[in-house]
């Protein structure tokens, strides 16, 4: 039984620290100090390039990819290099409201193309230009809130009104009840957990 009670004990310290944003990159609201120090490098390299083709055309796109030897996801979505100020804005209170977790949502639409193709031979199966609101996990590095990530908008998620701006100090709706919900049932679950263990002690 105590035995149990440990790794019980265990699992929601676990639990209670990973929704602390302690396992991985990620931080559980935007503009908190990034673990990552070259994830914004990263994801210029991987989304916001020079001389990427402005054109729908499938074989434009299979040969950039051979010569850039970038043909190992099979996924990818290119932002136009002239918008990476406004991209960058969207982790800003004037660019971007915050979404869920350390993700931010654009103000306004973005249109970039997405290029699918078999992994690992750059056969290039369709590029798609498409117009939505970027979705973009935010963190800090030098003293700058910029973005880290890119997260597909399947669904064609818009901004609420009602959020706090991306980097923002206030809490408006817009803040992740999911995350904060987690958190706060993982401390209630060790709160619990740690007054078993002085009452069977």
């Amino acid at each position: 039984m105590k035995n149990l009670r440990l790794l019980l004990l265990s699992l929601s310290i676990c639990l209670l620290l990973g929704n602390l944003g302690v396992s991985g990159y990620s931080n559980v609201e935007p503009c908190q100090r990034s673990r990552c120090n070259n994830c914004h490098e990263k994801f210029l390299y991987r989304h916001v390039r020079p001389n990427t083709p402005l054109t729908t055309d499938r074989n434009a796109w299979e040969k950039y990819l051979r010569e850039q030897n970038n043909c190992s996801r099979p996924t990818q979505s290119f932002l136009h290099p002239k918008d990476r100020e406004r991209v960058d804005a969207v982790c800003s209170s004037s660019g971007g409201k915050t979404y869920q977790g350390n993700l931010c949502i654009s103000q306004r639409p973005f249109t970039f193309l997405t290029v699918r193709s078999e992994t690992g031979t750059c056969g290039v199966s369709s590029v798609r230009e498409e117009t939505k609101h970027l979705i973009l996990a935010c963190e800090v590095l030098e003293n700058r809130c910029v973005p880290v990530h890119f997260e597909g908008n399947r669904e064609g998620s818009k901004p609420d009104n009602n959020a706090a701006g991306c980097g923002s100090t206030e809490k408006g709706k817009g803040s992740s009840f999911k995350v904060s919900g987690m958190w706060l049932a993982s401390l209630l679950i060790l709160m619990f957990l740690s007054q078993l263990l002085f009452l069977n002690s």
